[in-house]
């Protein structure tokens, strides 16, 4: 692993409208934030940027190299650690120290993954356990953290083409999405750290739809599922006692004037127009979903009873948004495109994006983490 190494952000002006095709320009309202951290994984030159993000701005502080494909990481904030997947000829889990002053991250343990790379990772139980889920691989794990080194996975599930995973907030119970059988797979998680399957062990997506990013709403009530061939947001209640889904609504969240076709496994999207979701978070009362083949991303509203509305406004951000995210209190938004080195901020007002700046971050952009 190189030194980390520095380089300045570059900002365009200030109050430049967002690119939405029903915006009518900048935004009166001054929206301003604490300081915190932006992290970037730049999977093509396998890498980490680590940006200062202050009074609306972000400045490029260092950037980690040696990560070999890096697409996904999560960061444990109280102990200064990122947990980042790693590809290669062996794929593992790097443990990083996260300086924050100077952005500078140093690599503590590893752990390799012969079965396959992970393509999401994700904290449980304060940050003592790691949950993760490997596409490639089609298996998904559970693994203790301590001093910051990550285990050996206690549990292991199987299923095709896992996308993403997450738990509740109490650490109770995990989601896993299977992008190949259309499905999301519930479980508990043991005392000793085992994946125990509810009843039923899985809750159906719609045939096709292939499932890929999940939130759950502050409530803990709602779980929202983006599919990546026909573009919705799925709407599944969740019941905060036993864990159980229930599938009870959906939204679309790509452009209908764009005339995408529904995809399909396998196909190449950009040849024939289709529908490319990727990435979903949660920022108040809407959902912003990203899409790939037109570059989009798409606001849907989320009203008090969980019941979402198919999105309206579209901003074309960097191309090929496969990650993007918001910050904690929901007023800036920052996208990254697996066809470009920049990164774009956004200051977030309800369903409109205004864009701020664009900062330079490395080849193949695809994860972003406020911290």
């Amino acid at each position: 692993m190189t030194p980390p190494r520095a380089a300045p952000a570059r900002a365009a002006p200030r109050g430049h409208p967002a690119n939405d095709r029903t915006a009518g320009g900048a935004y009166d309202r001054k929206v301003t934030s604490p300081a915190s951290l932006v992290l970037v994984a730049n999977a093509a030159d396998g890498s980490l940027s680590v940006f200062r993000f202050d009074h609306g701005a972000l400045t490029l502080l260092a950037t980690t190299d040696g990560l070999t494909g890096t697409s996904t990481f999560v960061v444990d904030a109280e102990r200064d650690l990122v947990h980042a997947a790693v590809k290669g000829e062996v794929p593992g889990i790097v443990t990083l120290r996260l300086d924050r002053e100077s952005g500078v991250l140093t690599p503590q343990s590893r752990l390799d993954l012969p079965r396959g790379g992970m393509n999401y990772l994700a904290l449980t139980r304060d940050g003592s356990a790691l949950l993760g889920a490997s596409y490639g691989g089609g298996y998904g794990i559970l693994a203790p953290v301590e001093d910051g080194v990550v285990g050996e996975p206690v549990s292991t599930i199987e299923y095709p083409n896992l996308h993403s995973v997450l738990p509740s907030a109490d650490g109770r119970f995990a989601y896993f999405v299977s992008l190949g059988a259309d499905l999301v797979a519930q479980y508990a998680i043991g005392d000793a750290l085992a994946l125990q399957p509810l009843q039923p062990a899985t809750v159906a997506a719609p045939a096709g739809s292939g499932p890929r990013h999940l939130v759950l709403n502050d409530a803990q009530d709602a779980v929202y599922v983006l599919t990546e061939f026909s573009g919705e947001i799925l709407h599944y209640a969740r019941d905060t006692a036993s864990g159980a889904l229930t599938l009870v609504g959906s939204a679309d969240a790509f452009d209908p004037e764009k005339q995408l076709g529904r995809s399909v496994f396998g196909a190449n999207p950009l040849e024939h127009n289709y529908i490319w979701g990727a990435d979903l978070h949660l920022a108040g009362d809407h959902l912003w979903a990203s899409e790939r083949t037109i570059s989009t991303l798409a606001p849907v509203a989320v009203a008090a009873d969980g019941s979402l509305t198919d999105a309206a406004t579209f901003t074309v951000t960097e191309p090929q948004p496969r990650g993007f995210a918001t910050s904690p209190d929901g007023a800036w938004l920052v996208a990254a495109g697996e066809k470009s080195t920049t990164v774009s901020l956004y200051a977030v007002d309800g369903d409109r994006l205004e864009l701020r700046q664009r900062a330079e971050t490395g080849n193949g952009a695809n994860w972003v983490r406020f911290v």
